[in-house]
Protein backbone atom coordinates (compact mmCIF):
# COMPACT_ATOMS: atom_id res chain seq x y z
CA UNK A 1 0.00 0.00 0.00
CA UNK A 2 3.02 2.56 1.23
CA UNK A 3 4.48 1.45 -2.09
CA UNK A 4 1.72 2.15 -4.04
CA UNK A 5 1.39 5.49 -2.62
CA UNK A 6 4.73 6.53 -3.64
CA UNK A 7 4.03 5.58 -7.24
CA UNK A 8 1.13 8.44 -6.85
CA UNK A 9 2.80 10.67 -5.47
CA UNK A 10 5.83 10.26 -8.26
CA UNK A 11 3.03 10.59 -10.63
CA UNK A 12 1.52 13.95 -9.50
CA UNK A 13 4.78 15.54 -9.57
CA UNK A 14 5.55 14.77 -12.65
CA UNK A 15 1.87 16.34 -14.13
CA UNK A 16 2.78 19.09 -11.91
CA UNK A 17 6.40 20.06 -13.42
CA UNK A 18 4.80 19.21 -16.80
CA UNK A 19 1.74 21.62 -16.37
CA UNK A 20 4.46 24.15 -15.03
CA UNK A 21 6.56 24.16 -17.79
CA UNK A 22 3.45 24.38 -20.15
CA UNK A 23 2.40 27.69 -18.67
CA UNK A 24 6.04 28.73 -18.82
CA UNK A 25 6.05 27.99 -22.73
CA UNK A 26 3.48 29.56 -23.48
CA UNK A 27 3.90 32.79 -21.14
CA UNK A 28 7.22 33.29 -23.62
CA UNK A 29 5.35 33.61 -27.09
CA UNK A 30 7.04 33.12 -30.59
CA UNK A 31 10.35 35.27 -30.87
CA UNK A 32 9.62 37.22 -33.84
CA UNK A 33 12.08 39.70 -35.25
CA UNK A 34 10.78 42.64 -37.18
CA UNK A 35 11.11 43.15 -40.90
CA UNK A 36 10.65 45.39 -43.77
CA UNK A 37 11.44 48.86 -41.64
CA UNK A 38 10.66 51.71 -43.28
CA UNK A 39 12.27 55.40 -42.25
CA UNK A 40 10.82 58.71 -43.49
CA UNK A 41 12.65 62.05 -42.51
CA UNK A 42 10.86 65.16 -42.74
CA UNK A 43 12.56 68.69 -42.63
CA UNK A 44 10.87 71.31 -40.18
CA UNK A 45 11.89 74.83 -40.40
CA UNK A 46 9.56 77.06 -38.56
CA UNK A 47 7.46 74.65 -37.59
CA UNK A 48 6.65 74.16 -41.21
CA UNK A 49 7.90 71.23 -43.50
CA UNK A 50 10.20 72.41 -46.07
CA UNK A 51 12.75 70.30 -48.35
CA UNK A 52 15.72 68.75 -48.23
CA UNK A 53 18.18 69.78 -46.84
CA UNK A 54 15.77 72.30 -44.92
CA UNK A 55 16.10 75.71 -44.95
CA UNK A 56 18.54 76.03 -42.52
CA UNK A 57 17.16 75.26 -38.92
CA UNK A 58 18.87 72.06 -38.71
CA UNK A 59 15.74 70.75 -37.06
CA UNK A 60 14.24 66.82 -38.71
CA UNK A 61 11.47 64.35 -37.71
CA UNK A 62 11.91 60.93 -38.13
CA UNK A 63 9.29 58.54 -38.32
CA UNK A 64 9.96 54.47 -38.70
CA UNK A 65 7.08 51.60 -39.46
CA UNK A 66 7.97 48.05 -39.28
CA UNK A 67 6.25 44.85 -39.67
CA UNK A 68 5.97 43.48 -35.73
CA UNK A 69 7.38 46.13 -34.20
CA UNK A 70 7.03 47.15 -30.57
CA UNK A 71 9.03 49.81 -29.95
CA UNK A 72 11.78 51.57 -31.83
CA UNK A 73 14.88 53.20 -31.16
CA UNK A 74 16.55 56.29 -33.13
CA UNK A 75 20.39 56.46 -32.62
CA UNK A 76 21.80 59.91 -34.22
CA UNK A 77 25.22 61.67 -33.53
CA UNK A 78 26.02 58.91 -30.54
CA UNK A 79 21.82 59.99 -29.03
CA UNK A 80 19.96 56.75 -28.56
CA UNK A 81 16.36 57.84 -28.70
CA UNK A 82 13.76 54.94 -27.44
CA UNK A 83 9.89 55.64 -29.02
CA UNK A 84 7.08 53.48 -28.47
CA UNK A 85 5.46 55.59 -31.49
CA UNK A 86 8.16 55.11 -33.90
CA UNK A 87 8.79 58.85 -34.25
CA UNK A 88 11.51 61.27 -32.74
CA UNK A 89 12.93 65.08 -33.52
CA UNK A 90 16.72 65.78 -33.86
CA UNK A 91 18.32 69.28 -34.25
CA UNK A 92 22.12 69.09 -36.10
CA UNK A 93 23.79 72.60 -35.20
CA UNK A 94 27.23 72.04 -36.87
CA UNK A 95 27.38 74.69 -39.77
CA UNK A 96 26.15 74.15 -43.58
CA UNK A 97 25.31 71.28 -45.18
CA UNK A 98 26.19 67.75 -43.42
CA UNK A 99 25.45 64.54 -44.19
CA UNK A 100 24.85 62.11 -41.13
CA UNK A 101 24.33 58.58 -40.32
CA UNK A 102 21.01 57.02 -38.78
CA UNK A 103 19.84 54.46 -37.22
CA UNK A 104 16.49 52.64 -36.62
CA UNK A 105 16.41 49.60 -34.05
CA UNK A 106 12.70 48.27 -34.17
CA UNK A 107 12.27 45.70 -31.80
CA UNK A 108 9.84 42.41 -31.77
CA UNK A 109 8.74 40.18 -29.45
CA UNK A 110 11.04 38.46 -27.18
CA UNK A 111 13.46 40.82 -27.36
CA UNK A 112 14.34 40.07 -31.20
CA UNK A 113 15.49 43.09 -32.92
CA UNK A 114 16.23 44.75 -36.76
CA UNK A 115 18.28 47.76 -37.77
CA UNK A 116 18.24 50.27 -40.48
CA UNK A 117 20.92 52.62 -41.01
CA UNK A 118 20.00 55.38 -43.95
CA UNK A 119 22.20 58.91 -44.25
CA UNK A 120 20.07 62.35 -43.90
CA UNK A 121 21.88 65.53 -45.27
CA UNK A 122 21.09 68.50 -43.08
CA UNK A 123 21.46 72.34 -43.62
CA UNK A 124 22.61 74.56 -40.43
CA UNK A 125 22.53 78.24 -40.30
CA UNK A 126 21.86 79.49 -36.31
CA UNK A 127 24.84 81.02 -35.02
CA UNK A 128 24.49 81.81 -31.59
CA UNK A 129 24.30 85.25 -30.58
CA UNK A 130 28.00 86.36 -28.69
CA UNK A 131 26.47 87.53 -25.41
CA UNK A 132 24.84 84.24 -25.01
CA UNK A 133 27.85 82.22 -25.64
CA UNK A 134 29.15 84.60 -22.79
CA UNK A 135 26.27 84.47 -20.43
CA UNK A 136 26.79 80.19 -20.85
CA UNK A 137 30.07 79.54 -20.53
CA UNK A 138 31.99 83.04 -19.62
CA UNK A 139 33.87 81.95 -23.04
CA UNK A 140 35.38 79.64 -20.71
CA UNK A 141 33.69 77.80 -18.45
CA UNK A 142 30.87 78.40 -16.40
CA UNK A 143 28.75 76.50 -13.69
CA UNK A 144 25.12 77.34 -13.13
CA UNK A 145 22.50 75.75 -10.42
CA UNK A 146 18.83 76.40 -9.23
CA UNK A 147 18.07 79.14 -7.97
CA UNK A 148 16.79 77.20 -4.59
CA UNK A 149 16.68 80.31 -1.98
CA UNK A 150 14.33 82.44 -4.97
CA UNK A 151 10.93 82.32 -5.44
CA UNK A 152 9.51 80.48 -8.11
CA UNK A 153 12.91 78.15 -9.15
CA UNK A 154 11.23 75.52 -10.36
CA UNK A 155 7.74 74.70 -11.11
CA UNK A 156 5.47 73.40 -13.91
CA UNK A 157 2.71 74.91 -15.94
CA UNK A 158 0.53 74.00 -19.27
CA UNK A 159 2.21 72.88 -22.49
CA UNK A 160 3.17 75.97 -24.78
CA UNK A 161 1.74 78.40 -21.60
CA UNK A 162 2.88 81.66 -22.03
CA UNK A 163 3.50 82.52 -18.33
CA UNK A 164 6.19 80.79 -16.85
CA UNK A 165 5.42 78.79 -13.20
CA UNK A 166 1.89 78.94 -14.03
CA UNK A 167 0.46 76.43 -12.11
CA UNK A 168 3.32 76.15 -9.81
CA UNK A 169 6.06 77.40 -8.30
CA UNK A 170 8.50 76.21 -5.44
CA UNK A 171 8.85 78.48 -2.81
CA UNK A 172 12.75 79.18 -1.49
CA UNK A 173 14.07 75.60 -0.02
CA UNK A 174 10.79 73.77 -1.02
CA UNK A 175 12.71 70.69 -2.89
CA UNK A 176 15.70 70.85 -0.15
CA UNK A 177 15.16 66.86 0.00
CA UNK A 178 14.47 65.98 -3.63
CA UNK A 179 18.63 65.92 -4.42
CA UNK A 180 18.30 68.89 -6.55
CA UNK A 181 19.84 71.70 -5.17
CA UNK A 182 22.92 70.47 -4.56
CA UNK A 183 23.36 69.50 -8.29
CA UNK A 184 25.68 71.47 -10.72
CA UNK A 185 25.35 72.27 -14.32
CA UNK A 186 28.99 73.31 -16.38
CA UNK A 187 28.92 74.33 -19.21
CA UNK A 188 32.31 74.50 -21.42
CA UNK A 189 32.91 76.23 -24.72
CA UNK A 190 33.76 73.67 -26.59
CA UNK A 191 30.70 72.14 -26.10
CA UNK A 192 30.98 69.65 -23.48
CA UNK A 193 28.37 69.98 -20.88
CA UNK A 194 29.36 68.19 -16.86
CA UNK A 195 25.95 67.22 -14.46
CA UNK A 196 28.13 67.12 -11.05
CA UNK A 197 24.93 65.25 -8.64
CA UNK A 198 26.96 66.06 -5.41
CA UNK A 199 28.22 64.46 -2.56
CA UNK A 200 25.16 62.83 -1.67
CA UNK A 201 24.37 61.01 -5.37
CA UNK A 202 20.94 62.00 -5.55
CA UNK A 203 19.08 63.62 -8.59
CA UNK A 204 15.18 64.22 -8.75
CA UNK A 205 12.58 63.10 -10.95
CA UNK A 206 9.43 62.09 -12.21
CA UNK A 207 7.86 58.84 -11.98
CA UNK A 208 8.31 56.50 -13.80
CA UNK A 209 10.47 58.68 -16.75
CA UNK A 210 13.30 59.05 -14.32
CA UNK A 211 14.16 55.07 -14.79
CA UNK A 212 15.04 55.92 -18.12
CA UNK A 213 18.59 57.10 -16.27
CA UNK A 214 19.01 52.91 -15.24
CA UNK A 215 19.88 54.65 -11.73
CA UNK A 216 18.58 52.95 -8.71
CA UNK A 217 16.77 53.74 -5.33
CA UNK A 218 15.00 56.75 -5.03
CA UNK A 219 11.92 57.99 -2.14
CA UNK A 220 7.86 58.30 -4.45
CA UNK A 221 6.52 61.89 -2.99
CA UNK A 222 4.03 61.59 -5.06
CA UNK A 223 4.36 61.49 -8.86
CA UNK A 224 7.97 62.44 -8.01
CA UNK A 225 10.75 60.47 -7.34
CA UNK A 226 13.11 62.43 -4.39
CA UNK A 227 17.02 61.31 -3.89
CA UNK A 228 17.44 58.87 -6.78
CA UNK A 229 20.85 57.28 -6.92
CA UNK A 230 22.71 58.09 -10.00
CA UNK A 231 26.24 59.23 -10.88
CA UNK A 232 27.70 62.47 -12.57
CA UNK A 233 28.69 62.37 -15.93
CA UNK A 234 29.26 64.61 -19.28
CA UNK A 235 27.33 65.14 -21.98
CA UNK A 236 27.59 67.65 -25.09
CA UNK A 237 25.63 70.85 -25.28
CA UNK A 238 24.54 73.19 -28.47
CA UNK A 239 22.19 76.09 -29.09
CA UNK A 240 19.65 76.48 -31.92
CA UNK A 241 16.91 78.69 -32.27
CA UNK A 242 13.94 76.95 -34.10
CA UNK A 243 11.05 79.68 -34.92
CA UNK A 244 13.11 82.20 -33.47
CA UNK A 245 13.51 80.77 -30.17
CA UNK A 246 16.54 80.45 -28.54
CA UNK A 247 17.01 76.66 -27.94
CA UNK A 248 19.93 74.96 -25.19
CA UNK A 249 19.65 70.84 -26.23
CA UNK A 250 21.70 68.67 -24.58
CA UNK A 251 22.58 65.05 -25.93
CA UNK A 252 22.02 61.68 -24.65
CA UNK A 253 20.80 61.37 -20.86
CA UNK A 254 21.37 64.89 -20.21
CA UNK A 255 19.05 67.12 -18.02
CA UNK A 256 18.69 69.94 -15.98
CA UNK A 257 17.34 70.08 -12.26
CA UNK A 258 13.96 67.66 -12.54
CA UNK A 259 14.32 64.13 -14.96
CA UNK A 260 10.97 64.22 -17.47
CA UNK A 261 12.83 62.75 -20.29
CA UNK A 262 11.45 64.64 -23.44
CA UNK A 263 13.51 65.49 -26.05
CA UNK A 264 16.28 66.96 -23.27
CA UNK A 265 15.55 70.34 -25.36
CA UNK A 266 15.03 73.23 -22.98
CA UNK A 267 14.07 76.96 -24.16
CA UNK A 268 15.37 79.90 -23.54
CA UNK A 269 12.44 81.69 -21.81
CA UNK A 270 14.62 84.68 -20.41
CA UNK A 271 17.84 85.44 -20.02
CA UNK A 272 20.31 88.25 -17.92
CA UNK A 273 24.20 88.27 -17.14
CA UNK A 274 23.44 86.07 -13.89
CA UNK A 275 20.18 84.29 -14.62
CA UNK A 276 18.18 82.10 -17.06
CA UNK A 277 14.88 80.82 -16.97
CA UNK A 278 14.55 77.56 -18.89
CA UNK A 279 11.27 75.47 -19.82
CA UNK A 280 10.94 71.89 -21.68
CA UNK A 281 8.19 69.47 -22.42
CA UNK A 282 7.87 66.40 -20.43
CA UNK A 283 8.41 62.83 -22.16
CA UNK A 284 5.02 62.41 -21.39
CA UNK A 285 3.46 65.77 -23.34
CA UNK A 286 2.23 66.47 -20.18
CA UNK A 287 3.25 69.62 -18.54
CA UNK A 288 5.85 72.45 -19.39
CA UNK A 289 8.53 72.27 -16.67
CA UNK A 290 10.51 75.55 -15.66
CA UNK A 291 13.75 76.00 -13.99
CA UNK A 292 15.61 79.09 -13.15
CA UNK A 293 19.11 79.52 -12.72
CA UNK A 294 21.92 81.25 -11.52
CA UNK A 295 25.59 80.61 -11.92
CA UNK A 296 27.71 78.93 -8.89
Amino acid sequence: MKKTINIVRVLLIAVLSFTSCQEDNLSIGDIVAPSNIEVTVTYIDNDTESPAPGLGSGEIKLSAKADNATAYQFVVQGQTKLQKSGSASHTFTTLGTNTYAVTVVAFGTGGASSSKTIEVEVLALYEAPADLLTMLTSDSSRTWKIASDVNKHFGLGPVGGATEFEYYGAAPGDKANSGMYDDRYTFNVDGTFTHDVGADGFVFGRDPLINELGGSGGTANGADIEQYTFGSYTAQWSLTAPGGVETLSLTGIGFIGYYIGGNHSYQIFSRSADEMILRTTDGNGEFDWWFRLIPE
